[in-house]
C-alpha cells in the first residue's frame, strides 16, 4: 500500500523525549510517509539547538519564537534578536507566540507583549506566526483583528482546539487551521464538527510531538510517525479519503510555509 505523503508542520523534537533516539524518530517519520517536520522554537535562547537539528536532518527545519509560557523568561528577546534568528534558510516561521491564559505560567501582559514583538517579526520577515492559544479565545481574537488592521501578518492556529468562533474569525483574517491528535478523541464532536466545516485550503495536520498523541496510540508518547492518524480523521469527518486529501493538506502547508514550498 502507498503511504498518503504528509507533513509534520509541528513538533517538538528538542524536547528530552526524543533525546536518546532522534535519529530513529526521525526515520520512522520518513517511513510512515511523513516526508518533512518542523520543529518548533519555544525560546529564542535555544534557536542554536532548533538551527542543529534543521541542519543535521534533511527533512526537517524549524522556527524562532518565545512560547506564551515563557515569555516571562525571555522579557529581554527584542524583535532583532527574532529577526536575526529568524534569518536562517531552514527557519520557515516565527513562534510559537500566542496566549494561554488556561496554565497562565507567565503574566498575561508580557505574553501578549512577547505576542504583539513575533506579530510584527512576522510582518517583517513575511514568514507565517505559529500562534498557541488556549482559554484565550476572545482576548486572541481582539489582538489578531487589532494587530491585522496595522498590517496584515500570515498565521495559523495550531493544536486546534478553541471555540467555533475563534475558528470563524481567524479563517475570515486569512489564518490557518492546523488539528492535532485531539481531533481523534471521542470526546472531541465539537472539534470535528469545526473540521469538518472549515474552508479545506485552510487546513493543516500535525503531531505537537512528544503532546496528544492520536487515537490508537492515547496516553503514549507522541511523535511525527503519527501524523497520518490525525489526518485520516480529518479526511473522515469531510468525507473524504486519506488518499485524496493529503495531497491538499501538502499545498495548504507549503502555501503557508514559503521557505518550505520554495525547498520542495
Amino acid at each position: 500500500m502507498t503511504l498518503p505523503v504528509l507533513t509534520d508542520t509541528h513538533c517538538h523534537l528538542d524536547f528530552p523525549d526524543f533525546s536518546t533516539e532522534i535519529e530513529a524518530v526521525v526515520a520512522r517519520a520518513a517511513e510512515a510517509g511523513v516526508r518533512r517536520m518542523i520543529t518548533i522554537s519555544t525560546r529564542v535562547r535555544k534557536i542554536e539547538t532548533y538551527r542543529a537539528l534543521a541542519e543535521r536532518f534533511p527533512n526537517v527545519w524549524f522556527t524562532a519564537g518565545t512560547h506564551p509560557h515563557n515569555a516571562a523568561e525571555e522579557t529581554d528577546i527584542t524583535l532583532e534578536d527574532v529577526l536575526k534568528a529568524a534569518d536562517h534558510p531552514k527557519c520557515v516561521a516565527i513562534g510559537e507566540g500566542g496566549l494561554d491564559y488556561h496554565y497562565d505560567k507567565s503574566p498575561r501582559y508580557q505574553q501578549e507583549a512577547s505576542f504583539r514583538m513575533q506579530i510584527e517579526a512576522a510582518r517583517q520577515t513575511g514568514l507565517p506566526l505559529v500562534i498557541h492559544a488556549r482559554a484565550a479565545d476572545e482576548a486572541m481574537i481582539a489582538i489578531l483583528e487589532e494587530e491585522m488592521a496595522r498590517g496584515r501578518f500570515k498565521a495559523v492556529l495550531h493544536c486546534f482546539s478553541s471555540g467555533a468562533e475563534l475558528a470563524r474569525r481567524g479563517v475570515a483574517l486569512g489564518l490557518y487551521l492546523s488539528f492535532s491528535g485531539i481531533l481523534t478523541f471521542r470526546n472531541s464532536e465539537e472539534l470535528r464538527a469545526i473540521a469538518a466545516e472549515a474552508p479545506e485550503d485552510r487546513l493543516l495536520v500535525e503531531t505537537d510531538a512528544p503532546y496528544l498523541a492520536p487515537v490508537p496510540h492515547r496516553g503514549k508518547r507522541n511523535e511525527p510517525a503519527y501524523t497520518a492518524h490525525t489526518a485520516a480523521v480529518l479526511a473522515s469527518v469531510r468525507g473524504r479519503s486519506l488518499e485524496a486529501l493529503a495531497p491538499v493538506l501538502e499545498a495548504n502547508t507549503e502555501r503557508l510555509f514559503d521557505r518550505l514550498g520554495k525547498a520542495a
